[in-house]
Formats: C-alpha cells, structure tokens, sequence
C-alpha cells in the first residue's frame, strides 16, 4: 500500500550519555559525510535550532548540551541517519520536518525521552516521490485524510494543506483505491480584476488552477500527467462545473474552499459518490469573496462539528514548510490581528 506507517529496524548506531555529553557512534562512515552534509552544514543546523554543540570523532559524533536539547539533537541525528541507511537523501527541508516533530514528540515542557521515529514514519508513496509530513499537525492531518470520507484542512499558506491532500490522492490513485482524482477551486480573483481573458474555456481557467498542476507536476513523470488529463481519469476543473454530478470512486480536493460561497459549499460536499474521500482546504484570512458574503468555509466549520465521518485540521504558522520568512510574516499578521502589535 503506498501510503504506510512504517516502524524503523533496530540500527547499528549507539549512543553512551556522560553527563552533559551523548556519544552516537555510526557504523558507515560515508553515510555519516551524508550525515553531517557538506562543510557540516547539516550538523550546524542541528545546532542552530537545538542550542547543543557537535563534534565529529572519527565514526562518532559527540553532542553537548543540556539534557532536554541534547536528546532531541540525538533522535533526530539518529531518524536522519535511518533516513540515509534506506537509500534516501537528507536535505534542509527534511532536518527541519525531522526537528519539528522532535518538538511535538519532547513533548511542550520537553521532559520526555525522544524516540520520534519509533512509533513508525508516515510516508506517502507517489510515482516521483515519497512525502513525509513534517509536523504534528501534517501527521495528523494525513492520518485523517485517510481515515476520514470527508476531511477538512484549515490554516495559513504554505502549510502543505493541498500538497499533502494531492499527494494521498496520487498515491490511493496509483494503488488502484480510487479510480479518477477530481481537483477543484473557485475562480475567485485574489483582490484584483483580470478583465477577460483570451483562449477557450480551458486557458481562461488554468491560471486559476496552477497551483493544483504544479502538485500533480511533483508527484506524477511529466508525460503521465497529460495523458490522464486528457483521459479524464485526472480533472482539475472550477468549482461552478461541479454542479449535478456525482463524483463515485474519486479522491476529489477543494481547494482555497474559503473562497467558496455557502451555497457554493453546500453543491460540492453533496456530490461525494460510492467510494470517493474529500478534502476541502482553506485558509479563513484570505478570503476574496465581495464584502457581505458569507464564507462557505466558516459555514461549513460550523455546521459540521461533531458529524460522524468528517473531520477537521488545524494549522499555525509553526507549520509553514516553505521559507523560514513565510512563517514570521504570518505570525506578524496574527498578531496584527489579535491587536497585539
């Protein structure tokens, strides 16, 4: 099945505490270069965000810090070197997913003893790439879209609400669970006007779309994608060409659902078939809708609360995988927001 939890083997690494200091020892010394990464480039971002200090002793490396930092520095440079040991590469983005959920499993008062990868990766399995969230929240929200017939993803941008939902679709799509993947978005400016645009109804809509092309682009080989398109069996179309059909054996994505009106929402989620799961994602401070229409996405969060079947994830701007700058400037916004300052 491509999308799986999968529980780590033991490892030949070793790690011996001595006070403020915790020796790993690796038994593959080019997979430790890998580890430690150019100039120890990966090293230094370990001891960036972890605030312990780390040496490079022949096939051991030593890390010095404090007891709760000094754990967390060691599952992860542990998780990262099972990383390397199965084939694959480690790049910035994977430290950083693999240091967010060292937080989430220490726990907020950090006290407890770090084993984020024992409890199994969740790794979504794609035609290009393999996925792995790399927050709690991520954990969770994939763990819902498969659990769940209709699952919601709300929170800031660059939080990976589509792209994960795109990438579980792919990969239920490649195992032959559903039968087609349905993407859909409103054609809502985002606060400007456009005027008319050239071309047949297929090129007046794609810049409405490319966001949900560019997530297929990751997951799929480049001649794939066409070719499914024109099958039908991939459809990326706007929300208004939803009305009266009823989409069975499908994984179908709404995105930027706050742009949805009530009625609008209400059309979508009742065209969910026989053997079809749903994600609606969205974000509730970027709605671009005329002022005085209700969001379809704030409706839907309340009437749907608590019904079986349906569930509800949440982001924060600690889940923002893109440039470390895209989560402070939203952090800023909040704040401005709560009038905080």
């Amino acid at each position: 099945m491509p999308v799986s939890a999968l529980s780590d083997p033991p490892r030949p690494d070793r790690g011996q505490d001595h006070g403020n200091e915790t020796l790993l020892e690796f038994a593959d010394n080019r997979l430790l270069i890998d580890l430690c990464g150019e100039f120890d480039r990966n090293l230094a971002q370990v001891e960036h965000a972890t605030g312990v200090h780390i040496l490079r002793r022949g096939n051991q490396l030593s890390v010095m810090g404090e007891g709760p930092a000094m754990a967390q520095a060691a599952a992860v440079l542990r998780g990262l070197y099972a990383r390397l040991e199965k084939g694959r590469g480690i790049d910035a983005g994977d430290i950083d997913g693999a240091l967010r959920l060292s937080v989430a499993a220490a726990g907020v008062d950090g006290g407890a003893q770090l084993d984020m990868f024992g409890a199994g990766r969740l790794e979504i399995r794609t035609r290009r790439k393999t996925v792995e969230p790399r927050t709690a929240a991520q954990r969770a929200y994939v763990e819902a879209l498969l659990a769940h017939e209709l699952a919601f993803g709300i929170g800031p941008a660059g939080t990976g609400k589509t792209y994960l939902a795109v990438a579980v679709g792919v990969s239920l799509f490649a195992s032959g669970q559903v039968d087609r993947i349905v993407l859909s978005r409103p054609a809502v400016e985002a606060g400007e006007r456009l005027g008319f645009l050239p071309g047949d109804m297929k090129e007046k809509v794609d810049p409405y779309m490319q966001p949900l092309y560019d997530a297929l682009n990751d997951f799929l080989p480049g001649k794939m994608l066409p070719k499914l398109i024109e099958e039908k069996r991939i459809e990326i179309a706007p929300l208004a060409f939803m009305r009266g059909r009823t989409l069975s054996n499908a994984f179908v994505v709404l995105d930027e659902a706050q742009n949805a009106t009530s009625m609008q929402m209400k059309m979508f989620l009742t065209r969910l078939g026989e053997g079809s799961r749903m994600v609606v994602t969205g974000d509730r401070t970027q709605v671009d809708l005329p002022r005085g229409v209700v969001s379809g996405l704030a409706d839907a969060e309340r009437i749907l609360q608590g019904v079986a079947g349906v569930s509800f994830s949440y982001f924060t701007a600690r889940d923002v995988v893109r440039h470390p700058l895209v989560a402070r400037i939203i952090a800023a916004y909040e704040r401005d927001d709560a009038g905080l300052g």
